[in-house]
């Protein structure tokens, strides 16, 4: 009989620390059924070594171990590919593995792999990068790059950073072209939302779905203090009379000045002009079963 192969992909310092993950995995692993085959990112590791060892290996699944920014990377490698992506979490921000109801336990993520149903899923092109889970300018990502440097960690931290950047930042001028129609916006912040919810559970997109042929683009117009604390606290709706919300399946952005980007989590400086198109069916994805 031939044995399943996973090749579990590791981002070796994801979340608060370095962690021994392939002995951790193999101690729950049944290798009579199934073959582990284990691949250690670096800080050098690029999509085209990452597809030459998918190559290589030929597994059944591809696993990523870490966060949304490691999910990302890893599924950039699985785009054409008949291949599903399984997903451990086991970064400091978990978004995708929360929107598709995979817990933060590493048995039942594993079980997961093993038994769960497979899920097809959109993804974004966003200058020429895949994102999977929301991205956005403004406010957020500004915060992220403050919270970066500075050396209070956690979700009180990053309440603290986003504090700063609330007291410091102008709003955002931007002219946002999509489904044959300029929208001039004035904002704190802007998402190109993917999911429906941050990695903390705050919802910023409650029409969000990843399977249809559309994303949503949430401008949100003012944010207070009380709305910081509910983005990264609570997992309650921002407050709709200070947000609106489009559908589409192309956008271009472009903003008088450039503003702090992130993607899925990750800061990545500054532009004034951003282009995105959905890219459907995009990959396969490991889900609990209902």
């Amino acid at each position: 009989m031939n044995k399943q192969h996973l090749l579990f992909v590791i981002n070796p310092c994801s979340g608060e620390g370095c962690s021994n993950w392939e002995e951790k995995i193999l101690s729950f692993a049944d290798l009579d059924q199934y073959r582990f085959t284990f691949f250690t990112l670096s800080k050098n590791t690029t999509y085209e070594i990452l597809e030459v060892e998918i190559s290589k290996q030929q597994p059944s699944i591809v696993i990523a171990v870490g966060g949304d920014g490691t999910i990302r990377f890893v599924a950039t490698c699985l785009l054409n590919k008949n291949i599903p992506l399984g997903i451990i979490p086991a970064g400091s921000a978990n978004g995708l593995a929360m929107e598709l109801g995979i817990i933060k336990d590493l048995p039942q993520s594993l079980q997961t792999i093993l038994t769960g149903s497979k899920k097809t899923i959109h993804v974004l092109e966003l200058n020429n990068q895949i994102c999977i889970h929301l991205s956005d300018i403004g406010l957020n990502a500004h915060a992220m790059r403050t919270f970066e440097l500075q050396q209070q960690r956690g979700f009180w931290g990053y309440f603290l950073a986003s504090l700063n950047v609330l007291w410091k930042s102008s709003k955002i001028k931007a002219v946002l072209e999509f489904n044959n129609q300029k929208v001039s916006a004035k904002a704190e912040l802007i998402v190109i939302a993917n999911c429906t919810k941050y990695g903390t559970g705050a919802i910023i997109n409650p029409i969000g779905v990843l399977n249809d042929t559309k994303f949503e683009i949430i401008i949100v117009k003012t944010i207070s203090v009380f709305e910081i604390f509910k983005m990264i606290f609570s997992h309650s709706s921002f407050d709709p009379n200070k947000i609106e919300v489009f559908q589409t399946s192309q956008l271009l952005i472009k903003t008088k000045k450039k503003v702090h980007f992130q993607m899925d989590g990750e800061y990545l400086g500054k532009l004034n002009e951003i282009q995105v198109k959905i890219i459907p069916n995009a990959i396969t994805i490991m889900v609990p079963s209902v």
